[in-house]
């Protein structure tokens, strides 16, 4: 009886860690600037999500024959991937009602935390590079120039042609995908973050509306970016595995410009419900920051030392996580 309460108890410890782990990368979808992967990455699931998600392929057919259900469930990971999908959803809808409320009162502090977050998370993949030499060096500098050049790139004009949405679903899952990348900056980027997230957030409200169509199709994109992309990057770890950090190390560093506490607003857009919000901005130093005229929503205060002592919680959260966490498969 003992054994069957302890085992209980750890499965429920397990759900409640994956599920939570899910919710994090849920929130850090909905913030243009912060990447699921990157969340993923800290929590030590990475690898594990890469290969369950590969795992659904057309072979299950025959894994099913030979081993019925049981055997699908297992060869696809199904009740890490049914927790952890679960913990984005709600995640992603914590995300759009709270934190993006958050970023509009407090946008110093909370980008400053997931500053530290991001920072902290740079040595951790890259010590995972058993071996430095001047391809892993390049590779790193390239994924952190590219990923600096998304940052800085100026956003193009949406679209709500299914084609597009589609293009957009594939594209925007594949960053979601690597750490660094945000999908929902990638998004913004394409100029279909306002067309998509107030879609997504009138579907909550209406499920058969009008919008219904649209997110249909994006959803396929994200199926099938979802499982392309990764098959790659599952390939790629198991044969050039110490390039795959490096790059993703560059990814880190370079995503460090979009999480920037100090911006100064160059443009802004007004949203779905016709609030002005921020559209575009470039990061800048705190005594600069300090001495703008005006900075719509961030205000001209840089609070310096609540952003440091936030940041400096964030680095050691990621490394509490780093140490205790039994399924970093890094």
């Amino acid at each position: 009886m003992h054994g069957v309460i302890t085992f209980a108890q750890l499965f429920m410890q397990n759900t409640i860690k994956t599920v939570l782990k899910g919710a994090a990368m849920g929130i850090a979808e909905v913030i243009p600037g912060v990447s699921g992967g990157t969340i993923a990455f800290i929590t030590g699931i990475y690898e594990r999500l890469l290969n369950a998600i590969k795992g659904i392929n057309p072979s299950l057919i025959q894994v099913f024959k030979q081993d019925g259900i049981k055997g699908v469930l297992k060869a696809v990971d199904a009740f890490f991937l049914i927790k952890l999908f679960i913990g984005m959803a709600i995640g992603f809808l914590v995300g759009l009602k709270v934190i993006v409320g958050l970023l509009e009162s407090h946008p110093v502090h909370i980008w400053s935390f997931f500053f530290g977050l991001i920072l902290a998370s740079i040595p951790l993949v890259a010590k995972q590079v058993k071996k430095w030499g001047g391809l892993e060096i390049g590779m790193m500098v390239f994924g952190a120039a590219l990923v600096y050049w998304v940052t800085i790139a100026g956003p193009s004009q949406g679209s709500e042609n299914l084609a597009v949405v589609f293009v957009a679903g594939v594209v925007g899952v594949s960053a979601l995908m690597l750490p660094g990348l945000s999908g929902s900056f990638v998004l913004l980027l394409m100029g279909m973050y306002t067309i998509i997230m107030p879609a997504i957030e009138e579907f909550t409200h209406n499920p058969f509306g009008p919008e219904t169509t649209m997110l249909l199709v994006f959803g396929l994109g994200l199926l099938i970016g979802l499982f392309s992309f990764a098959r790659l990057l599952s390939f790629t770890f198991k044969k050039f595995p110490n390039q795959t950090l490096a790059l993703l190390s560059g990814f880190l560093i370079g995503s460090l410009n979009k999480v920037w506490p100090w911006q100064k607003v160059l443009e802004t857009r007004t949203n779905s419900k016709g609030v002005e919000v921020v559209q575009f901005s470039e990061s800048v130093l705190p005594n600069t920051f300090a001495r703008l005229p005006e900075n719509f929503l961030y205000g001209t205060n840089p609070y310096i030392l609540e952003a440091v002592l936030v940041i400096a919680i964030a680095i050691v959260l990621v490394y509490l996580l780093d140490r205790f966490s039994p399924e970093n498969e890094l």
